[in-house]
């Protein structure tokens, strides 16, 4: 599994189409197509454009909330919030060989998210975030190393976990010596997407 995701960020069609373009063109090779509030039928042509530009570049394209509209489009996997469709839910709709990722703020929700079987758990928020609605309490590096260390003392193997909410390039080293498995980034990458190459350099 790549350690490296593009959640992408547009106010309108072009917009979104844009940053996505950009970001493939510049090496990323997972996309999570994130467009809330956004016209159903803008959405349906975004995510099917997504899903052809990723497969042209070998790409990992991810659905946000929407299960059914992965499903229509036949994207890799849909990525879920704690409100939102059920894991077992999307599973019985997707099947096995979908991938489907779950977001966590809490160990109770990491916990939860391994019983549900998730493929991955975007873990935040890092720090407070402008691109996220009702942002949940900001974790900070500390938040994540109380999870972490929770799950070792468990004797829990820690899941696929990425750092989400406000990640920068200087935070890839800190994450991963934590034990964090990878990182999911939006506003850095869509301000400068040639910062990808440099991201993907960071990551052990």
């Amino acid at each position: 599994m790549e350690k490296l995701q593009y959640i992408s960020q547009g106010n309108t069609l072009h917009e979104q189409k844009l940053n996505i373009t950009r970001a493939l063109d510049n090496g990323i090779k997972w996309i999570q197509v994130r467009w809330k509030n956004a016209p159903g039928n803008e959405l349906i042509k975004l995510c099917e454009i997504s899903r052809i530009a990723c497969a042209d570049n070998g790409a990992v394209c991810i659905i946000n909330d929407h299960v059914q509209l992965a499903q229509k489009v036949d994207a890799d996997g849909v990525h879920l919030g704690l409100n939102d469709s059920s894991i077992e839910e999307a599973r019985l709709i997707l099947r096995d060989q979908k991938i489907i990722g779950g977001t966590a703020n809490t160990i109770s929700d990491v916990l939860q998210r391994m019983n549900e079987g998730c493929d991955y758990i975007g873990l935040g928020p890092l720090r407070f975030t402008p691109t996220k609605e009702q942002l949940s309490p900001v974790l900070g590096f500390e938040g994540y190393q109380k999870i972490i260390e929770t799950l070792r003392d468990q004797s829990i193997e820690a899941p696929k976990i990425f750092a989400i909410g406000g990640v920068t390039l200087e935070d890839i080293q800190p994450l991963q010596q934590l034990g964090i498995y990878g990182v999911s980034v939006s506003g850095q990458v869509t301000k400068q997407p040639s910062i990808i190459n440099e991201f993907k350099k960071a990551m052990i």
